[in-house]
């Protein structure tokens, strides 16, 4: 019986690395759109798509950014300015797209653009830091899909979005997580909807990676500032020692990240160039042996592994039922 299980997993592994091979044709003639250009994520895959043939056209928030990646690129590559907050930048771009594609349509919408900051304890927060990153992750994220959706669903091609494993296993505080798991809820739905126009919708979950956002001084400086703002009672009810503790358990955190950007740019690639992609690509050892196993846990269970590391508050429930 066992042998017999075996070979069947080992014939539907076979199956799927032969089918996960198979390359889209035309691929440079076919135009990708990618969001936050700037650095991190979104510059490399530029760079990366750029060197394999295809017509990349690559938004960056700011035209700083845009200059420096189209010197680092070839003549075809073209950049954009887009602020994905912006209803009114969505439409110029959504404009200048049309009139780049033509008739052929958009083959591939990379939604790469997000932050992470401001991240804190749930109670040092207020609603405006919450908004702040879900109108950039989430919210954004849903604008500029459905203004471009209509362009990539005429050339029948794939939406991209990045979520994070932070979508499915929660445990910091801030708008970042649960704007991940709204990105993971809306692109599910939308893979569903978009099947039988034949557009293939896949989510990519990278585990901890060093980027912009992942930079030492600026997470240290964003828990101070945010720490300072606390009223009296707060501050004595977490206790300096609770303070100081996030802090080196953020800097052990940041210790984790692989620079190897590749990972997750290669995941990136197969959603757009495989005829076969997947609907969820997990990228890093760390997504995939701890944070992803972790996730599929019960919650009682996830919650004590995750806890084991937290630092403890100065008044809490000693004994709590």
């Amino acid at each position: 019986m066992w042998l017999y299980l075996a070979v069947l997993v080992g014939l539907y592994l076979l199956r799927r690395w032969y089918l996960e091979r198979q390359r889209v044709p035309n691929l440079t003639e076919k135009y990708v759109l990618i969001t936050g250009c700037d650095s991190g994520f979104g510059n490399l895959l530029a760079r990366q798509l750029d060197a394999r043939g295809l017509r990349v056209l690559a938004a960056c928030l700011t035209e700083s950014g845009a200059a420096q990646l189209r010197a680092a690129a070839s003549s075809r590559l073209q950049t954009l300015v887009l602020d994905v907050t912006s209803s009114q930048s969505i439409a110029a771009a959504t404009a200048w797209v049309k009139g780049q594609v033509g008739d052929r349509g958009l083959w591939g919408l990379v939604n790469n653009a997000g932050i992470a900051l401001p991240t804190a304890p749930n109670e040092w927060l207020c609603k405006e830091d919450f908004v702040r990153v879900l109108n950039v992750n989430l919210v954004g994220l849903v604008e500029v899909t459905l203004s471009f959706l209509p362009l990539v669903r005429r050339a029948g091609g794939r939406v991209v979005n990045v979520a994070s494993i932070m979508g499915r296993l929660a445990f910091f505080g801030g708008g970042y997580c649960p704007s991940k798991y709204g990105v993971e809820a809306f692109s599910d739905s939308l893979r569903l909807e978009m099947r039988h126009f034949g557009v293939k919708v896949s989510i990519i979950e990278p585990g901890y990676f060093s980027t912009a956002i992942t930079n030492a001084q600026i997470l240290k400086d964003n828990f101070q500032c945010i720490w300072e703002r606390l009223s009296d009672e707060t501050r004595a009810s977490y206790g300096e020692a609770y303070f100081k503790s996030f802090l080196k358990l953020t800097q052990e955190l940041l210790k984790m990240c692989s620079s190897n950007l590749s990972l997750v740019t290669d995941c990136m690639e197969h959603a757009l160039t495989s005829r076969y992609p997947r609907a969820r690509y997990s990228a890093g050892w760390d997504a995939k042996l701890l944070y992803l196993p972790l996730s599929y846990l019960p919650s009682a269970w996830a919650d004590a592994v995750l806890a084991w590391s937290y630092p403890k508050p100065a008044q809490r429930v000693q004994d709590a039922p």
